[in-house]
């Protein structure tokens, strides 16, 4: 497909080329720079589209239309859908198409997601998620050629933007139909975050770690990892050569209350042993007088110099000049300040479009997210303005200002800059050819400080392989493989828990993976007394991973009206109760410094409360699960006492409900008596329709490689570990459908595929529609057919 083709508007469609006279575009064309909507609005500027492009390019293309409706479906505040379905009506009626509501829907179902599934990095898996092996798709390579072309002749867009007939219906059938197709695949708002959720990585976390401990050397390691990651490879490359040359102060000194040394440092009051020696040269008379009449002298104790404690804050501009290289020299700056070996002071990070937004840039995935933030402003005068308004009370603050050198002659932003000089204490400016330039606010001036010329094509000159577009497959298969959210059968339980939650009749689990699961027990309505006494315990299912939180004090679980999971932490010894969302993210906290609460208080959960519960107390703190955190006092209930321990009962049925799961898969193979070896354990049978974990004692025959966490046959099967315990079989024999089995070393396994299941019930859902199967046929099906045909390759 060329250029003209994919870009191509078309008379009375629902799309067009328009002109932003306001905003000039990077690639020095600056008209037709924007796609709108007509009498509906806006949908991007035309440098993000081609941004967005560039990350759907290994994937290939979808239907240009198809693209837009996506991107102005998630656009955050008012969309006028109304104003979509009047043109797609239109197209309904002039095509064979009698379904655009399905279109709508799809629509409206992006609309709803959550914000953070619609920004930043997440919004380009939102779009890979939904276009992934769509219909109409625009072939990888032919999509590379598209940018390639526009790169060089972006004036191109002038041809497109000029409407043609739309005589034939192959445009919008194309559009509309790989819409319809999404909707096929997705047709809810839950169905297409699980699908996200589906090709996140998931951390390879032991499950014997406690806590999240922070060591002195993990800069360095976080650099390293900027580095070896393809999307902030650039940035981590830049920040030690930046180190090399920075010469702001990273602390800074104040003298004692009293001087160091020399003649000042002598006083006329003073201890004996303080005097200085030539005093005691005096006669006892000229000695007893000058002590007397406080003339002699006393040297006084040296007092090293007090370090400041003073707060950086880092204001990066995202504003339209501020893209791409700028950008990228930006942040390597913010973090090569933050993490100077020498600095030791706090630091905050905030980006300024139309508003200041506070980031993080701990973790990589941080610096991925929030580098991908795009402000369509030309300058952020009134965003630092407003900075500068707010009243900041900190002891010492310390601002930096990162922008593009160009930004600097705007004569608002030369204003702001001016009037709050007293106040900017660093001014850095950025360019596209790698220059840096550091300048200081002093006593009202400007003074520059230093250049720093950084070789960009130097620095960039290796980067990872995974960096690299349209590589070959050796460089592909470097990527971790994706693991589902949850597979047609249980997780085995971990052992190792933060805590353990009823809510409403269901048991929950806070893993310290960081995730929400939910796991049951079996009912045995015949004999309550046995199942009293011989519970059947289950394996469970992830209900949100990703959680942050610390595994210290104690948790309670709840549910707010909208159904969202709210996770309610109190910690004592910070005197401190918070309140996390699981499912937006949004954070709460409430010191309890001066609220007087004594030790043995519990948090609990009653009654669309939470509570600091002690059964003694009169009155309790009572906490809101709706809103930001507030905290009042409530009369101590009885009721409260007896739920309390009812579901501590309950609980405790859930002790000793977890198992060892491997984590760690040094080696896959097959040994000699054809069983599947993992690590140090064969999978072998242990009587009629159990099959468990054992010791391996013979030889290894046939040993799969390791890539990441795919260990791959000679044949071509493949076997996928997921830390959290579960194995993916994929036989490379087509005729043996793809099966999963838990991996632990502990209890008798099973089997399942999307249809059928066998062995242990624990790994059974509670809700299924799988056709249940002794575990000798299961295995022979799919486990012994799996073995067989690797056995068997090349023979």
């Amino acid at each position: 497909m060329e250029l003209n083709e994919y870009f191509q508007s078309y008379e009375n469609y629902f799309w067009e080329w328009t002109t932003d006279e306001d905003v000039p575009d990077p690639s020095g064309y600056h008209e037709f720079n924007l796609v709108s909507i007509p009498n509906v609005g806006a949908i991007a500027y035309r440098a993000y589209v081609i941004e967005v492009l560039k990350e759907l390019q290994p994937y290939g293309f979808p239907p240009f239309g198809s693209l837009l409706l996506v991107l102005y479906a998630s656009q955050d505040g008012y969309l006028n859908l109304d104003g979509i379905s009047f043109y797609l009506k239109k197209i309904e009626k002039n095509s064979l198409f009698r379904s655009t509501d399905r279109v709508l829907e799809l629509l409206e179902n992006i609309n709803r997601l959550p914000r953070s599934y619609k920004t930043g990095q997440n919004k380009i898996n939102l779009l890979q998620t939904l276009f992934k092996n769509s219909h109409n798709q625009t072939s990888s390579g032919s999509a590379d050629l598209i940018l390639k072309r526009f790169a060089k002749r972006p004036y191109k867009i002038a041809e497109c933007a000029h409407k043609i007939s739309l005589r034939s219906m192959l445009f919008p059938v194309d559009d509309i139909g790989s819409l319809m197709n999404v909707y096929e695949k997705f047709p809810t708002t839950e169905s297409i975050i699980h699908a996200m959720k589906g090709i996140t990585e998931v951390p390879d976390l032991e499950d014997e770690v406690v806590e999240e401990e922070i060591t002195v050397d993990t800069d360095k390691d976080f650099i390293q990892e900027l580095i070896e990651e393809p999307k902030t490879f650039q940035i981590g490359s830049l920040i030690k050569r930046i180190w090399s040359g920075l010469k702001i102060p990273m602390r800074h000194l104040s003298p004692g209350e009293q001087p160091i040394g020399g003649i000042s440092d002598m006083s006329n009051k003073g201890d004996f042993n303080r005097m200085l020696l030539s005093e005691f040269a005096n006669e006892d008379e000229v000695f007893m007088n000058r002590v007397a009449n406080n003339e002699a002298l006393y040297i006084q104790r040296e007092i090293p110099p007090e370090e400041n404690v003073f707060e950086r804050i880092i204001l990066i501009d995202t504003s339209l000049k501020n893209w791409g290289t700028p950008k990228i020299l930006a942040f390597a700056s913010a973090i090569a300040v933050i993490r100077h070996p020498k600095a030791h002071s706090e630091c905050k990070v905030l980006t300024l479009g139309q508003t200041g937004l506070e980031i993080s840039l701990n973790k990589v995935e941080h610096v991925i997210g929030n580098l991908n933030q795009v402000s369509p402003v030309l300058e952020v005068s009134q965003a630092l303005e407003k900075f500068f308004e707010e009243d900041h009370k900190e002891k010492d603050l310390e601002v930096f200002f990162i922008t593009h050198q160009d930004n600097v002659a705007d004569q608002k932003l030369q204003k702001v800059i001016h009037s709050n000089r007293d106040r900017l204490k660093f001014l850095v400016t950025t360019s596209a050819d790698g220059e840096l330039n550091f300048y200081k606010h002093h006593k009202g001036t400007r003074k520059h400080i230093q250049k720093i010329m950084l070789p960009l094509q130097e620095l960039w000159a290796n980067p990872p392989e995974g960096k690299r577009n349209g590589g070959n497959s050796s460089s592909s298969n470097r990527k971790k493989a994706a693991v589902p959210l949850n597979y047609p059968i249980l997780f085995p339980t971990p052992a190792n828990k933060i805590a353990t939650f009823l809510y409403e009749g269901e048991f929950f689990i806070l893993s310290n993976k960081k995730q929400l699961l939910r796991t049951y027990l079996s009912d045995n309505y015949y004999n309550r007394e046995h199942y009293n006494n011989h519970k059947i315990q289950h394996g469970c299912e992830v209900v949100i991973e990703g959680i942050s939180a610390k595994p210290k004090g104690q948790f309670a679980l709840a549910r707010n009206k909208k159904q969202e999971f709210i996770l309610c932490q109190y910690q004592p010894d910070k005197k401190l109760i918070s309140k996390l969302n699981l499912n937006t993210k949004e954070y709460t906290e409430l010191n309890l410094t001066g609220k007087n609460i004594p030790n043995g208080h519990r948090l609990i959960y009653f009654g669309k409360y939470f509570y600091l519960f002690h059964e003694e107390s009169e009155m309790i703190p009572c906490i809101n699960i709706e809103g930001t955190i507030s905290l009042e006092y409530v009369l101590n209930d009885q009721l409260i006492y007896k739920s309390h321990g009812k579901v501590e009962s309950e609980i405790k049925k859930l002790y000793n409900s977890g198992i060892k799961i491997f984590n760690n898969f040094s080696k896959i193979g097959i040994n000699s008596d054809e069983e599947l070896v993992i690590s140090k354990y064969a999978m072998t049978t242990h009587g009629d329709n159990l099959y468990a974990f054992a010791k391996n004692f013979t030889d290894i025959e046939v040993m799969a490689s390791q890539n990441k966490n795919v260990f791959s046959f000679e044949d071509g099967s493949e076997i996928i570990t997921d830390s959290r315990g579960m194995l993916t079989f994929k036989s490379s024999n087509k005729n043996i459908p793809v099966f999963y089995m838990p991996s632990t070393d502990y209890g008798y396994l099973a089997l399942g595929t999307e249809n059928d299941f066998g062995g242990s019930e624990y790994y059974l859902p509670k809700e299924n529609r799988l056709k249940i199967k002794e575990m000798e046929e299961m295995y022979s099906q799919y486990m012994e057919a799996f073995i067989k045909h690797v056995l068997e390759y090349g023979t």
